[in-house]
């Protein structure tokens, strides 16, 4: 299985360990529609990997490990005529790369130093595992943006990494969490200095990747299905069409403005 030619992610394969960079080091690695597409691509053909054990997702450069979605990407120019149905397929999108990353039978390891914002946060919820530097940060900052705090998997992941009382504190004020915090929430199992972030998640993944190949794909399987109640599709959905309705919302208010 070959993960290359990417433009906004940086891949590399130590062993049957995959290393998966968010390669925009200069936006802090914020989502673009691009990487949207790259991440799909990866995803996907991970699902179908039997050689690749461990993925190891981290953010390129010292700056931060993903600031959000990219709000200065235009977006498309059919994408006011096509009015709430574009709004709820792209959406739709960057729920699914969450949902796309529990299905991959690897363990996802996410290494995060400065800000895991908004999409950071939503790619560090669902992975894994999480190793944190002493400057890590995380925010649902979708709210402070004009949107619900429930987006990209946050409402469902969120309180259960940490207990429904603080997510609601956290889902509704757009708030940082800080890495004290972050570690005593159990939200992350381990925090080093940022030079030894990398070397601390290669220990971890050669571990895991020394087990049985089913046995950890059975293993994240059955975490995965216990921790449904609802359902991840099920949250999604309601978090979809919340947003989806909010941007609609936006956009009417904003020509109401104009008129």
């Amino acid at each position: 299985m070959l993960y290359e030619n990417y433009q906004t992610l940086a891949t590399e394969m130590k062993g049957n360990i995959l290393v998966v960079s968010l390669n925009r080091p200069e936006h802090l690695n914020a989502l673009t529609s691009t990487m949207m597409n790259e991440l799909e691509d990866l995803w996907r053909k991970l699902r179908d990997d039997n050689k690749t054990r461990v993925v190891i997702l981290k953010g390129a450069g010292e700056k931060g490990f993903c600031g959000g979605v990219d709000i200065k990407e235009a977006p498309p120019a059919d994408a006011f005529d096509m009015g709430a149905n574009f709004a709820y397929e792209s959406q739709t999108r960057h729920g699914q790369l969450q949902l796309l990353m529990r299905q991959i039978p690897q363990p996802i390891i996410c290494c995060i130093h400065g800000a895991a914002a908004g999409a950071g946060l939503s790619f560090a919820l669902a992975s894994d595992i999480r190793i944190i530097t002493p400057n890590a940060r995380f925010s649902a900052f979708y709210i402070n943006v004009g949107l619900g705090g429930a987006d990209m998997s946050s409402s469902y992941f969120l309180p259960r990494h940490i207990g429904s009382g603080r997510a609601y504190e956290f889902l509704l004020t757009g708030d940082f969490m800080n890495a004290a915090d972050a570690m005593n929430l159990g939200l992350a199992s381990r925090m080093v200095e940022y030079e030894q972030l990398m070397d601390t998640a290669m220990e971890l993944a050669q571990k895991i990747a020394a087990k049985d190949f089913l046995a950890i794909r059975l293993t994240k399987e059955a975490i995965n299905v216990n921790l449904d109640v609802s359902g991840l599709e099920n949250a999604l959905r309601m978090e979809d069409r919340n947003q989806a309705l909010m941007i609609m919302h936006n956009v009417a208010l904003g020509r109401n403005a104009m008129a």
